[in-house]
């Protein structure tokens, strides 16, 4: 059975997400180089269902808000199976069902590294032309109604019919 294009390498990151530990859909898709891929990661893991494999598919989550995932299987004993398999990793889920990826998490999170300061000398970048100030358009300049978009002058045309 040849598999889609990109799959071979997914699997080969989920495999790399140790006991213990979650990854999102996302955060493999990323890994695997297709940044917008997470839908992709899903139907890849998906397509595993019912073969036999080494891939620990119930590893992967659905990214939540304020650092969370949770699982994301519709079908209520498939998500029952991925729970109990987590758990018995050690894998700790909240009263709402979700997973804190700063505890569980296969890449530790932080705060976002501090931005480095400006350089002085305004700190544009190398080669970067600078910067126009911002001027009205010709049309408003020369005092014309509407400036840059006529349209909203609230003026009426008429057609004539000739």
């Amino acid at each position: 059975m040849t598999l889609p294009s990109g799959w071979s390498r997914i699997y080969q990151i989920v495999r790399r997400i140790p006991r213990g530990r979650v990854a999102t859909y996302g955060e493999v898709a990323l890994a695997a180089g297709k940044p917008h891929g997470a839908r992709q990661v899903g139907y890849a893991l998906a397509a595993l269902r019912g073969a036999r494999h080494d891939v620990p598919w119930q590893r992967v989550l659905g990214a939540r808000p304020r650092g969370h995932a949770a699982i994301s299987i519709l079908d209520p004993m498939g998500a029952a199976v991925q729970r109990e398999l987590l758990e018995a990793e050690g894998v700790r889920f909240d009263e709402r069902g979700r997973v804190e990826l700063a505890r569980h998490g296969w890449k530790k999170r932080g705060r976002a590294p501090a931005r480095a300061k400006a350089a002085p000398g305004g700190g544009r970048r190398r080669g970067a032309s600078p910067r126009r100030p911002r001027t009205r358009s010709r049309r408003a300049a020369a005092g014309a109604p509407g400036g840059r978009y006529p349209w909203r002058t609230g003026a009426t045309f008429q057609i004539s019919s000739a």
